[in-house]
């Protein structure tokens, strides 16, 4: 029946950070949304996967945690009173009559909106494994000991002693963070060059200069030891299959994350490698009335940014007006002349949650 569904002018699938400031964006126009995530709360993979990692590079914030973030922008975006359907996935799209869009998520919640804005980020993610083997008895530890594919504590790992393997960003970054609270950080990489921001690069070695970091390279993972689902010691080998063993009570393997879009890659929308292509000035997905941002989308030059995605909802915002308010004038205004509704706080509406 009608009355079961919920209507709305734009649905936002995706509760991270891009998703989240698409809320103020439309917000500030009148227009209202819903959102959606698979996660039980807001901030997508800075509240998942490292709420406590420092970020650099948001404007007017040297530096900031992934989690204070989020609250910021929870935060901002609380006089527009979004109504979260969170701990579901987005199963169905299909078009109803007058062009409107019904969503199904997994939960069986039904909302009509005008507009979609797809803010998914890298879809459904998920680790990469190491193949070693009897590695899933040292996965159902506690934090801070066995292995672990995710920190979300830095306080989990205080006195331990941590292995990182990988030689992106994750692996450089918490060897960089843990090495001022675990007992000891040894990073393992197959090669001495790492695919992570240089400055980063430049202060782990620095860090391993100065004793506070053991670089075990040019190595590999072998196999783990331990009983009872309890880690004491990493096997790690080099190219010529010599081995040494490395103390642990924890190993965090950083080799990314694979990804799946789920129920969106049959859409029938531009896909291109697990991205969808968009068009950059509105990010039009390629069927009417659905956009994307993030890092979910794709066009000649992204840049992989939270900031940019901002950009983005902001320009999906502006572009969705016209669909949603057909024959309305949309007369753009600064922020510092339009101001808030309700002020930044004070008389908001209050968000709801299904």
């Amino acid at each position: 029946m009608d009355s079961d569904i919920h209507h709305t002018d734009v649905a936002i699938i995706g509760a991270g950070p891009v998703g989240l400031f698409a809320v103020f964006e439309l917000g500030m126009l009148g227009i209202d949304c819903h959102v959606v995530d698979a996660l039980d709360a807001p901030g997508g993979q800075c509240t998942a996967l490292y709420p406590e990692k420092p970020i650099y590079d948001i404007p007017g914030y040297p530096e900031i945690m992934a989690h204070d973030l989020v609250g910021k922008l929870l935060e901002q975006i609380k006089p527009f009173a979004p109504v979260y359907h969170l701990g579901q996935q987005v199963t169905g799209l299909e078009t109803v009559d007058g062009g409107d869009w019904l969503l199904t998520t997994s939960m069986g919640t039904r909302i009509e909106a005008r507009a979609v804005i797809l803010a998914a980020g890298v879809g459904a993610f998920g680790p990469n494994r190491p193949p070693l083997d009897g590695i899933d008895a040292f996965e159902r530890q506690p934090p801070g000991t066995g292995v672990h594919y995710f920190v979300t504590r830095r306080e989990d790992f205080r006195d331990r002693r941590v292995v990182i393997a990988g030689g992106g960003d994750s692996a450089v970054d918490w060897a960089l963070a843990l090495a001022e609270t675990a007992a000891s950080v040894a990073v393992v990489h197959r090669r001495d060059r790492f695919r992570a921001a240089p400055e980063s690069v430049r202060r782990l070695r620095e860090l391993a200069d100065s004793g506070r970091i053991e670089m075990v390279v040019p190595f590999q993972l072998h196999s783990l030891e331990g009983e009872g689902g309890r880690l004491d010691g990493v096997i790690v080998s080099d190219l010529d299959g010599n081995q040494r063993r490395l103390a642990a009570d924890a190993l965090l393997p950083f080799f990314g994350l694979h990804q799946d879009l789920g129920p969106i890659a049959d859409w029938g929308l531009n896909l291109h490698r697990h991205h969808i292509v968009v068009e950059p000035s509105t990010c039009a997905a390629g069927l009417s009335g659905i956009f994307a941002i993030g890092d979910v989308a794709e066009y000649p030059g992204k840049l992989k940014l939270i900031l940019t995605g901002f950009s983005e909802a902001a320009m999906a915002a502006h572009a969705i007006f016209t669909l949603v308010r057909p024959g309305e004038a949309l007369h753009f205004e600064y922020s510092t002349t339009k101001g808030v509704p309700g002020g930044v706080l004070g008389g908001a509406k209050t968000p709801t949650a299904t």
